[in-house]
């Protein structure tokens, strides 16, 4: 019984991945933070309940920091476009598995006076990720909910790619490997800790909750490891006529200075500083969402307030999330799919 069921789980995820098109993997690629785009906070889904969710992520930037103020001497320009997918299945009304995966579509870093221009595009990393509900409990018009998660990151895209360079005056060919902030992949294997807390006032179609993510991140092969990431979210947000609903979001996120191995420090020191790594960041983040028969379509915003980097770096500046959500019972869809 229990083997027909894992079974019919496997084959309806591989059927609502050739439904949903090519999913790639997503990136936390120059230590850049969450390996989870999009910003929303996940519960559990019902029982046979699945989910396909994606949206595509730009950012843009031409401000840079030393410390917590401006700097102007340092690039041009950074942008990247990001399209990133979530599959979830509820396996049970409290247990929830989802696989999340990405695609960077650009990835572009100017220099100073555009001296040179490095860009990158291409597979990122893959993340598996289950949720259990700790409480579910209604009483009221009070729903509060308790949900924990940890996930694994799996490392797909490159983590040491190359722009090839051409030496002014021989014209001989050489190559020089591309900045962290644009390559599509950190290269390691990390490990992701998440806790959700919800309450909702359904007379009032008013909603609280809060999240908090942690990534433990590991060593790539080359001895790389990306600074350890945790973000705290706080949300408060109301539904109006019955579809569309807002949500503003507080969040706090730190990010730890990347480390080095010993080999990499006395042998092939990297060229790039990597004591100029870390931040402290605070964010407001206004989200609309309008929902119809099980799709949700929603937009969000990430503006800073705060933000304070190790040394000189890319500061946050403009980033906006436009995604797509769809919700449907799948038991009998995936019952026809597995019979196949």
């Amino acid at each position: 019984m229990q083997n027909n069921l894992i079974r019919k789980v496997l084959l309806s995820i591989l059927a609502c991945l050739a439904i949903s098109g090519s999913l790639r993997a997503q990136c936390c690629g120059g230590g850049s933070g969450s390996p989870v785009a999009g910003g929303s906070s996940q519960g559990v889904l019902n029982e046979n309940q699945m989910e396909i969710n994606t949206n595509l992520q730009y950012i843009h930037t031409t401000k840079f920091f030393t410390g917590d103020k401006p700097d102007t001497n340092f690039l041009d320009s950074y942008s990247s476009s990001y399209l990133y997918t979530r599959l979830a299945y509820g396996l049970t009304k409290k247990f929830t598995i989802s696989l999340e995966t990405g695609y960077w579509l650009d990835k572009t870093e100017v220099g100073k006076n555009k001296a040179v221009t490095y860009n990158s595009s291409g597979i990122g990393d893959i993340i598996i990720f289950p949720r259990y509900n700790l409480l579910n409990m209604e009483k009221n018009h009070k729903r509060t909910e308790i949900t924990v998660g940890m996930g694994f990151k799996i490392p797909l895209g490159s983590y040491n790619d190359s722009s090839e360079m051409i030496e002014p005056f021989s014209g001989d060919k050489y190559y020089i490997t591309k900045p962290l902030s644009v390559q599509t992949s950190s290269g390691s294997h990390d490990i992701i800790f998440y806790a959700f807390l919800s309450r909702t006032y359904s007379f009032y179609n008013f909603r609280v909750f809060a999240n908090a993510l942690y990534v433990k991140k590991g060593y790539n092969p080359i001895g790389e490891k990306m600074g350890d990431y945790a973000s705290v979210g706080l949300f408060a947000g109301k539904t109006f006529f019955k579809n569309l609903a807002v949500t503003m979001q507080m969040k706090a996120e730190w990010i730890a200075k990347m480390k080095l191995n010993e080999t990499i420090r006395e042998y092939d020191y990297p060229n790039y500083d990597p004591e100029a790594t870390g931040s402290k960041k605070l964010f407001v983040v206004p989200q609309l969402s309008y929902s119809y028969k099980g799709f949700v379509l929603y937009a969000l915003s990430e503006i800073p307030l705060y933000q304070h980097v190790t040394k000189t770096q890319i500061a946050s500046q403009f980033q906006t999330t436009i995604g797509l959500s769809y919700r449907f019972m799948c038991k009998k869809a995936c019952e026809v799919e597995a019979a196949k």
